[in-house]
């Protein structure tokens, strides 16, 4: 049987010094064995595979032995380089995060994560070879030539794109035309995350092209609203600050954790824009520090570029500014994102003298009532057409039935059924034989 923290001792060895785990076998060394061992096997694979990232293939074997006439299985581990890893459900976090010390798999403390994860992005964009090597770069010169700055045959060399090896690296594919890296903007009628009016994708194209569109996407949603102020006077302000948007969507792309696999998260909701960037604090920048605009990249490859395109500057004064204007309360530091919460003004939240969040919540009372009518004109056209089966049958096997009798059988009202009739008749779908008492019904073979 598997037992439940099979992820935990995993996670353990590869951030450790790889091992062994033997299931079937007691801590004490007695051998129980295991029933199904070819299921135990693939389920252990999936687990593996699906619940621990980084991605662990290529560091764990599977393997099925028999001692004292009983199978056991061994799951055999070698040390990774990505480290941390860690327990996809948990995060990356003490909860998710362990290491082995001694015999017992322990929870990597938080600091150890920050220095690990310090390391790890460096090394897995820069070190590691893109899984596609056919990649073009037409967006990145497009930028580039827009600040006047032309891309040589030695770009590649230059920008940091190539391992040691030659090979296009993990970096080159962030900025390539084309790519996995999926970006979502999310747009929610209230303000939580039931009801999804938008979910766009902006992503699998160079970072900074995905960045430039979700920036213009949001100068869309941050529309102007105005209310009067005094006789003839009008104050007018857009939802949030323009600037501190622009600057923190930009700082999401650039301090983003890519080494995890993970892209920024970008919502809109009625009161408010939430930006969440993957990766926590960088190693050795201290809270204080980030509010006062002390600059320290996550990667100084990625910063390089962006400060290229003119659209950061070492200097730090983004942060600083966004503060300013709306207090450290907007930023929520957790081990694995840094999320940013830009609450529209109240200017924006009051419009004649109803909320917005009201205002979109009875869109989406209104949008419900509307699919629930249509839901229902849907089943009362179906009914319908039911009943017209019905009554044809009906006329079919007792020409002579009358519509008093019609409507008793199918339990409708004798309006509703004479209705259906007149527009049988109308269609010359059926027709009447001789008199109302004594002639029959024909249907119409059509």
């Amino acid at each position: 049987m598997l037992t439940d923290n099979i992820e935990k001792e995993v996670v353990a060895f590869v951030n450790t010094d790889g091992g062994e785990i033997h299931i079937g076998v007691k801590n004490n060394g007695e051998i129980l064995g295991i029933q199904n061992p070819d299921e135990v096997q693939l389920k252990l694979k999936d687990r593996l595979i699906n619940n621990i990232r980084p991605s662990i293939l290529g560091l764990f074997d599977i393997d099925l032995n028999v001692e004292n006439n009983k199978p056991i299985v061994i799951i055999r581990l070698a040390a990774g380089i990505e480290t941390p890893y860690y327990i996809k459900q948990k995060g990356r976090s003490e909860a998710g995060c362990f290491i082995r010390i001694g015999t017992s798999a322990q929870p990597m403390p938080e600091e150890m994560i920050k220095k690990l994860m310090a390391k790890r992005q460096p090394l897995v964009l820069i070190n590691n070879p893109s899984r596609h090597q056919d990649l073009t770069f037409n967006q990145l010169k497009i930028f580039y030539e827009g600040r006047g700055i032309i891309l040589n045959s030695q770009f590649a060399k230059t920008l940091d794109f190539l391992t040691p090896d030659g090979k296009y690296n993990q970096l080159a594919y962030l900025f390539a035309d084309e790519n996995n890296m999926s970006v979502r903007v999310a747009k929610w009628w209230g303000t939580d995350k039931i009801d999804l009016r938008e979910n766009e994708e902006y992503g699998y194209c160079s970072i900074v092209k995905a960045m430039q569109k979700v920036i213009d996407k949001f100068d869309i949603e941050n529309v102007t609203l105005a209310q009067k102020v005094g006789i003839g006077q009008r104050q007018e302000k857009k939802y949030v600050d323009s600037k501190s948007l622009r600057e923190i969507i930009i700082n999401a792309f650039v301090h983003n954790d890519y080494a995890s696999g993970d892209t920024p998260i970008f919502e809109i909701f009625a009161d408010r824009f939430e930006i969440t960037t993957y990766g926590s604090l960088v190693e050795g920048l201290s809270k204080e520090e980030f509010f006062t605009g002390v600059s320290k990249p996550r990667s100084r490859e990625i910063m390089r570029i962006f400060k290229d395109l003119e659209y950061v500057e070492h200097l730090g004064s983004g942060i600083p500014y966004i503060i300013t204007k709306y207090g450290k309360e907007i930023v929520s530091f957790m081990p694995s994102v840094v999320r940013f919460n830009i609450p529209f003004y109240d200017i924006v939240k009051k419009n004649n003298g109803k909320s917005r969040v009201e205002k979109q919540e009875s869109r989406v009372e209104n949008e419900k009532s509307r699919v629930e009518k249509q839901e229902s004109r849907v089943e009362n056209e179906k009914s319908r057409v039911e009943n017209k089966d019905k009554i044809l049958i009906l006329m079919q096997e007792q020409p002579k039935i009358t519509a008093k009798e019609i409507a008793q059988k199918l339990n409708l009202s004798l309006k509703a059924i004479e209705k259906q009739i007149k527009t049988l008749k109308t269609n010359n779908t059926i027709c009447r034989i001789g008199a109302n008492k004594g002639g029959y019904w024909k249907v119409i073979d059509k």
